[in-house]
């Protein structure tokens, strides 16, 4: 998509709580979001209209909005099928701001919003049962696509069409797409993860815990976030 007036937001999106069949069973999910028109209120917990189907994993002021840049579409229409935005259960389909470009902290004025990155997204089996692709959130995982999170500093209204103008960004530099690296897929580089953990405040509470249970030699297992659990409990914490 064409970013010549700088990046932008090419679709707002919100989505009811429906039950999204998978396995034989049901989970309860906000995923199957769709566009809407006009602006749309924006609070510290998120789009107006929108809904999350485990408030304990999902949601909440850290991941109020769930951003997922544009370019990503065309690979993965070559591997899925044409996809229409908001095909990733994001808020906020953007151009110009990639996981590699947002540095976590950085500060973005959105409409008459002011929103924080915060986390990347860490894929869950809810995208593979929206999409009936079962090894889906390993394949977005592994290509890095994820989207990323914010929090809302200042509430306001966002609409498509809407700049996306860079505010601050921290100069420790870390960016979504390397906290990702480090959390989900190069979990054994110690280095790195010492490199996070060095930069307090940079990382959730509970993605530092799970770094440092990893340098203690402690891995996690991802089988229940990425494939779903045995049983119909809750995600995982730290997914989407």
């Amino acid at each position: 998509m064409p970013t010549a007036n700088g990046p932008r937001v090419l679709v707002v999106s919100v989505g009811a709580v429906r039950p999204l069949p998978w396995h034989g069973r049901t989970v309860a999910s906000g995923i199957r979001k769709a566009p809407v028109p006009g602006p749309v209120e924006v609070t510290g917990l998120g789009l107006a209209g929108d809904e999350q189907g485990d408030r304990k994993h999902h949601g909440g002021p850290d991941k109020a909005v769930l951003v997922h840049p544009h370019e990503h579409y065309p690979a993965w229409a070559r591997e899925l099928g044409d996809l229409t935005p908001p095909a990733f259960g994001e808020n906020l389909t953007t151009s110009g701001v990639l996981e590699g470009d947002a540095v976590l902290g950085s500060v973005y004025a959105v409409g008459t919003a002011l929103l924080q990155v915060t986390q990347p997204r860490r894929p869950c089996f809810r995208l593979a049962a929206h999409h009936g692709v079962e090894d889906l959130a390993v394949l977005i995982q592994r290509s890095g696509r994820t989207g990323f999170y914010c929090r809302v500093l200042r509430p306001g209204r966002v609409a498509a069409e809407d700049l996306v103008e860079l505010v601050h960004r921290p100069r420790h530099g870390i960016t979504a797409a390397e906290a990702h690296r480090v959390l989900n897929v190069d979990r054994a580089d110690r280095t790195a993860a010492r490199a996070l953990l060095d930069h307090p405040g940079v990382l959730p509470a509970p993605w530092v815990a799970l770094l440092r249970r990893r340098l203690d030699g402690q891995f996690d297992d991802q089988t229940d976030r990425l494939h779903g659990p045995a049983t119909t409990a809750p995600a995982p914490e730290g997914s989407t």
